[in-house]
């Protein structure tokens, strides 16, 4: 079994918020795949369902994001399940917008709900990191992750929620960077991996540690006289050093 919990605020006053991207992104998962209503349980709103043939449990904490762990622990402990069977979707303000990012451990960098769920529930989870941007200025930084989604965000929130929701199976099948490809071409980015795989094509193109210009001296270079009027000539006009 896999949670998948995506983190914020409850209540109507935080729905809009950035810091609610994570709530976001369960419920369009919830909307794109047969689970159940939603309902109540561990201090959470939970939806269980399947994806790629495994049994998953939708889970958005109502506990106001700093105490997000204490939900996702409760939910842990009653399934018997392992940091490894978790996943947790949230805003990540040092990305840009519409950017993700998924890996397994690391820190909270300053994000509470994540320093909550290190508490509660281990630190050997999947972390699906949403970026929302950063304001540039450190007083404006509450301001922007408590603040709604402009209008114009919109071209790069819903086709971020829309292809995690369709591919939301990978999740299961960890299949992580590919399912960051989706997201990224979806976003008009190029795919993770091409990058890599262009650069190691090149470099069987060319000898390694050798710059074109080195390169350019070692092919094809006259041979100069070393006894004779010539090479004394040369030997006036530069000196013995060498090359």
């Amino acid at each position: 079994m896999l949670i998948i919990a995506g983190l914020g605020n409850p209540g109507g006053k935080y729905a809009g918020n950035r810091h609610n991207i994570g709530f976001m992104a369960v419920d369009a998962i919830h909307r794109r795949h047969s689970f159940s209503p939603w309902s109540k349980k561990f201090r959470a709103e939970i939806a269980e369902g399947e994806l790629g043939g495994e049994k998953v449990l939708l889970i958005k904490p109502q506990t106001f994001m700093n105490l997000s762990g204490e939900s996702v622990g409760e939910a842990m402990r009653f399934y018997k399940l392992q940091p490894a069977d978790l996943v947790a979707i949230y805003d990540e303000l040092d990305l840009p917008q519409g950017k993700a990012r998924l890996k397994t451990g690391g820190g909270h960098n300053g994000h509470n709900g994540i320093k909550s769920l290190d508490a509660h529930c281990g630190t050997e989870y999947r972390r699906l990191r949403l970026g929302i941007g950063h304001p540039g200025v450190k007083e404006m930084v509450q301001n922007h992750v408590l603040g709604d989604f402009a209008k114009a965000d919109k071209a790069w929130v819903e086709p971020l929620l829309d292809t995690l929701a369709d591919n939301a199976d990978m999740l299961v099948r960890n299949e992580d960077s590919q399912l960051m490809n989706k997201i990224a071409l979806a976003l008009g980015g190029k795919a993770e991996e091409e990058k890599p795989a262009k650069e190691k094509k090149d470099a069987e193109k060319k000898p390694a540690g050798q710059s074109h210009i080195h390169q350019a001296r070692g092919h094809n270079q006259p041979k100069l006289p070393v006894t004779g009027p010539m090479a004394d000539m040369l030997k006036k006009m530069f000196g013995n050093k060498g090359d």
